[in-house]
């Protein structure tokens, strides 16, 4: 371990929750070399069994630890070098505890919790190698807290991280600046066809805009529009359909503000593929998407049935083994579902009493919960996917989700990334926050950030104060 004694390359000690948030976290460090304790080692091995993403995880980092070491000749304690393996994407060495660590911690802190050990680990390991960085690497704040309590540098692993400030995650809809046609409107093309109006126009703006972005103006004159083409500083602008106005409305539901109509342009669109809709409680994700849902399904034939799934991350105990089948063991997570549909049911005055049951039950025979546990495999043809609560995906599960569609098929995503409940997972590493960076631009999906609650002034006056 000589080698490299620089500033430059630094020394990563691994904490075991990293390797079980990402095994491919050993070659994400670049020309840094990594240093395993046997206490990671340890608990990976307790971690290893089961069918969750976590023993999942731990059985790939371990069997990416031993390809690496698979070498009879291999030195260990020279170190393995992790270039090949990672395509040279990793240029630094792993180290993997060889001999028992007698470190000056002992007496602050006791030896028999694995975080100890692996700050005694730290501490003799920046003591060996004075002057170069020894720095530990984990997703526990409270071990990190600890290791800056007692002098030493840590970490947490951002190379799974989207965006650092989620600020700057893409909205969907953007105002234009009040002086926006004097700046773009020379050599405007406008013509109308059918009910829309299309503006092609260039200028500065035009190459920030993305495809399917909303564009506003708020003036005397409103300008509601979606960008349908980008090429260099040409942009085309098409005007939307207002869902405000009660003759458009959505199995009886109307937008209620420049948002939720923006977002039923998108749920309504069918050659929109793939939707996402992020905002706080109360904004209407649930209820635009099943009014969406239910029109296009039961009205225009255009998806077979409609498939709720969201993540069963339990705020109290799992209810795991009780009888009943996959529908019957997934209501208790579906109420915010069962309330919706009571109000879309409501929404039909005309039909009486009578009317509404039959509606009920019709609705009832289209709308199937599935649990995610159970997606592996499978493929959706000509159904309407709504993926709740998405906020609590990792990357990796989001990708397993959306792969399940096939032809004629249509996936929502509905979450607010302020309530993550998955533990490690964070605003920026959400698989919510990374689906709405990766598809932002395709000409098949469309995002909108909904602002406003619209449940009651009660609720409203409580987000605020609350």
């Amino acid at each position: 371990m000589a080698r490299k004694q620089t500033a430059q390359t630094k020394l990563f000690v691994l904490d075991t929750n990293v390797l079980l948030h990402d095994p491919t976290c050993l070659f994400r460090f670049q020309e840094h070399d990594l240093f395993i304790p046997m206490a990671t080692l340890e608990e990976l091995d307790h971690n290893k069994k089961g069918v969750s993403e976590v023993a999942r995880n731990a059985r790939q980092a371990s069997r990416f630890l031993d390809e690496l070491i698979d070498d009879l000749e291999l030195e260990i304690a020279e170190g393995v070098s992790l270039s090949e393996r990672s395509h040279k994407a990793a240029t630094g060495r792993l180290y993997l505890q060889t001999h028992p660590i007698q470190s000056d911690l002992a007496s602050v802190l006791p030896d028999s919790k694995v975080d100890n050990q692996l700050l005694g680990v730290v501490s003799y390991l920046s003591h060996k190698f004075q002057g170069r960085p020894v720095i530990l690497v984990s997703k526990d704040i409270n071990i990190r807290i600890k290791a800056r309590a007692l002098g030493f540098p840590a970490q947490d692993y951002f190379n799974d991280k989207v965006l650092e400030d989620t600020d700057l995650l893409y909205s969907g809809v953007r105002e234009l600046p009040a002086d926006f046609w004097d700046k773009h409107g020379k050599g405007m093309e406008s013509w109308q066809k059918e009910d829309r109006v299309y503006y092609r126009l260039s200028g500065p703006l035009s190459a920030s805009m993305q495809i399917n972005e909303f564009v506003f103006q708020e003036n005397e004159q409103p300008l509601y529009a979606m960008v349908r083409e980008v090429a260099g500083k040409t942009v085309l602008l098409e005007t939307i359909k207002d869902y405000t106005h009660q003759k458009n409305n959505v199995w009886g539901i109307m937008a209620r503000n420049r948002e939720q109509n923006f977002a039923l342009n998108v749920l309504m669109n069918p050659d929109i593929d793939f939707v996402t809709l992020l905002g706080q409680a109360g904004t209407g994700k649930t209820l635009l998407t099943l009014a969406a849902a239910l029109t296009q399904t039961l009205e225009k034939k255009l998806y077979s049935e409609i498939i709720v799934t969201r993540v069963t991350v339990p705020v109290g105990e799992d209810i795991g083994f009780l009888p009943g089948t996959e529908e019957e063991k997934m209501t208790p997570w579906m109420g915010a579902l069962e309330d919706n549909l009571d109000v879309l049911n409501k929404s039909d005055d005309e039909a009486g009493d009578w009317g509404r049951a039959a509606t009920q039950d019709l609705i009832r025979s289209r709308v199937k919960v599935k649990s995610l546990n159970f997606m592996r495999g499978r493929t959706f043809l000509n159904k309407f996917l709504i993926i709740d609560e998405a906020q609590n995906l990792t990357p990796k599960q989001m990708k397993t989700l959306i792969t399940r569609a096939g032809p004629g098929t249509k996936v929502v995503c509905l979450g607010n990334i302020s309530q993550i409940d998955t533990p490690y997972l964070t605003e920026g590493s959400s698989g919510l926050t990374y689906v709405v960076d990766r598809f932002k631009g395709w000409p098949h999906s469309g995002h909108i950030t909904l602002a406003r609650g619209e449940r009651s002034r009660l609720a409203d006056h409580a987000a605020e104060v609350l």
